[in-house]
């Protein structure tokens, strides 16, 4: 077959690679986008975006629920009911228009977008199997490669019948009576959460001996206690061996060795996510691995010549707005820009209830990094706005050194603290120090203000704590 050509071929039109190929294509590099199944990925289409839509429904089937009986405001509502097809529907919705989004502004830019599967002949090459078509090959003088990942299923437990990923449980045809959480990491109790709320009785398995093992204990309290307050059950120290039999029960094994099972309708497997590197030819490259991820430098470049890799083909951390940055920064060098992939701070946000954020430094990690720090903590138990939208608890952190009050570090837990991400990374990135924040006034009532009260907690003259 003759091949078309091309400056750039990405590889996956997930964050990373629709990114990507839009700024390559304003910057005047001819590009081409390969992406078998839909645009968006994972991110769009079975992640990020229906996940907080179903999360969004399911509070706001349980604040209708809360409202069914005696309420502090006043305010009354009879026997509320969820539809959950039309939910689902309505959260495909929003997924299509922001899909259809992606489609609109590749094509505006001047992207070839090609539908099929890629498979990588050389560093060079690509053939891409159509459905329809005769298979198409693709010379390129750049290869992005932007496969994203998958989710990790247990050896001893395959998916499929009642066993399922994030996937099938972001678009439920009906709601399990008991629903089986493996891992409490955060897709699995942003998931199993969203359940308990529309109704379902949710367990949680986690081998280790606490929540969020991956945030540490001050910023999981809240959720422990909103865990309880749900009637979520946790299984901590705990090891899945399996469905039991009748494929009715999970088989759960404790620390001490001893064996039970857990009635189960559904049994989500949220263990974890590996970066998606079989059978689309990517070995014939022979790169440089880490672990199961492609090797890359602070450019994105692997250990091929022009072969370029971005977002969780990469590692940790798997988050989407860091493949997006990676892939903005990849089309500026290939157009000849002077980038580095050096962020100061890449926020991680876990949409729990509550919501917890982590930028930069933690207490604990500055001093394993052996900086000399101090932190505060500002509770939103004295801001005034948070006791307005019922949502006291919870608090904001700050961590700053010792000497030159750099800030290096913000956490936060709490109601709708995602949206601080924004300016806590601001004050990272353009090294703000304690005074900068302390001086900076916000607006009131706001749960911003609990970010100046940290700070200024920190300098030693906190003022409504």
């Amino acid at each position: 077959m003759d091949p078309q050509s091309t400056t750039l071929l990405v590889i996956g039109g997930g964050p990373g690679g629709y990114v990507a190929a839009i700024r390559a294509a304003q910057l005047g590099i001819a590009t081409t986008l390969v992406e078998g199944e839909l645009l968006g990925g994972t991110c769009l289409n079975i992640g990020c975006i229906p996940s907080k839509a179903l999360i969004h429904a399911a509070d706001e089937f349980e604040k209708a629920r809360h409202y069914a009986g005696d309420s502090a405001l006043g305010i009354h509502v009879q026997s509320p009911r969820i539809e959950l097809l039309q939910t689902v529907r309505w959260k495909d919705g929003i997924v299509h228009k922001l899909t259809a989004g992606v489609a609109a502004l590749l094509k505006k830019n001047g992207v070839q977008v090609i539908k099929g599967w890629a498979r990588v002949i050389d560093g060079k090459t690509v053939e891409v199997k159509r459905d329809e078509e005769a298979p198409l090959r693709i010379a390129c003088q750049h290869l992005l490669l932007a496969s994203g990942s998958q989710a990790v299923a247990l050896p001893n437990m395959p998916f499929g019948g009642s066993v399922i990923s994030s996937t099938e449980a972001l678009s439920p045809v009906s709601l399990p009576r008991r629903l089986v959480v493996v891992g409490a990491g955060y897709i699995g109790l942003e998931l199993g959460i969203a359940y308990r709320k529309l109704g379902a009785e949710v367990s949680v398995v986690e081998a280790l001996d606490r929540a969020l093992p991956a945030y540490d204990e001050d910023l999981s309290k809240p959720v422990a206690a909103s865990l309880q307050r749900l009637g979520v059950k946790l299984h901590l120290g705990c090891t899945v061996q399996g469905l039991n039999p009748n494929g009715d029960a999970v088989r759960v094994r404790n620390a001490q060795g001893d064996e039970s099972e857990l009635a189960a309708d559904q049994v989500l497997v949220a263990v974890g996510r590996r970066p998606r590197t079989k059978g689309w030819g990517m070995e014939s490259l022979m790169l440089d691995m880490a672990g199961h991820a492609v090797r890359i430098d602070d450019q994105c470049r692997t250990s091929m010549r022009d072969v370029w890799a971005i977002g969780d083909l990469t590692g940790e951390p798997m988050l989407a707005h860091r493949a997006m940055a990676q892939g903005e920064m990849v089309a500026e060098i290939i157009a000849g820009k002077r980038r580095q992939f050096i962020p100061a701070a890449i926020p991680a946000v876990c949409f729990t209830d509550p919501e917890l954020v982590v930028v930069g430094q933690t207490p604990q990690s500055a001093l394993q990094a052996g900086l000399d720090c101090i932190n505060a903590i500002f509770p939103f138990a004295a801001n005034g706005r948070a006791m307005t939208i019922e949502s006291a608890d919870g608090f904001v952190r700050v961590v700053a050194r010792r000497d030159n009050h750099l800030i290096v570090g913000w956490q936060a837990v709490g109601r709708s603290v995602s949206e601080l991400s924004a300016a806590f990374c601001h004050s990272i990135e353009m090294g703000a120090v304690l005074e900068d924040v302390a001086g900076t006034i916000h607006a009131h009532p706001t749960l911003g203000e609990a970010v100046q009260e940290a700070a200024l907690r920190a300098l030693g003259h906190a003022l409504h704590v």
